[in-house]
């Protein structure tokens, strides 16, 4: 950031600079189990663990974080494009029920998009048949595009999920209304428009894609 701002920057001074000011990562915090295996619908293998990522729409990784609020827990979907690292789509629910993912797959979906691949846990709110309907288009509308739905373990490395849940666990929201507006602000805002990966030569997702 401070490069693209016009400032001639050295990598070891500002590493040294941040330690003496004692600025460092936060360690992440345990996650609540979001994940519920125990089911009888369909299970699907993992179609990326040896796949090369080249193209936007080509692999969309779906993953949910809870949001501790001051007197409840929330949750919160999102579905990631894993070559551009653009959110394309993202959900806040009380309930951790397959209408909380469905909003974020539809709304990713929007403008026809569909992906070749999609990867996600192997929990309930993912194998149930109105999401793999949807993706594959059996449950209506736009009957092109992606077919295959991909079980296993998210891809942390690739996803940058960390990213979201260092937002989730850095702010305090007052109730429901104040967390969806910050984290909209910042999903849609802030990671999709304003934040830097080193990954994507040091673009946003926006300008990446």
């Amino acid at each position: 950031m401070l490069r693209r701002e016009g400032w001639s920057v050295n990598g070891k001074r500002v590493r040294r600079l941040m330690a003496e000011m004692g600025l460092k990562g936060k360690p992440a915090a345990r996650r609540r189990r979001t994940t519920d295996s125990r089911h009888d619908f369909p299970r699907y293998p993992n179609l990326v663990e040896r796949l090369e990522v080249t193209r936007p729409d080509q692999v969309w990784v779906a993953d949910i974080t809870y949001v501790k609020l001051r007197d409840e827990f929330v949750y919160l979907a999102v579905v990631m494009d894993v070559f551009t690292r653009r959110i394309r789509g993202w959900e806040l629910g009380r309930s951790l029920d397959q209408g909380l993912t469905l909003a974020a797959l539809r709304r990713a979906m929007r403008r026809g998009r569909r992906p070749e691949v999609h990867h996600s846990d192997q929990g309930v709110q993912y194998a149930a048949t109105a999401y793999t309907d949807l993706l594959t288009g059996r449950g209506g509308g736009d009957q092109h595009g992606g077919d295959r739905q991909a079980g296993g373990e998210r891809l942390r490395r690739a996803s940058d999920a960390d990213d979201q849940e260092e937002e989730v666990d850095l702010s305090e929201y007052q109730d429901f209304g104040d967390a969806h507006r910050q984290l909209g602000r910042f999903l849609d805002d802030v990671y999709n428009r304003k934040r830097n990966h080193s990954s994507l030569g040091y673009l946003t997702p926006r300008e990446f894609e």
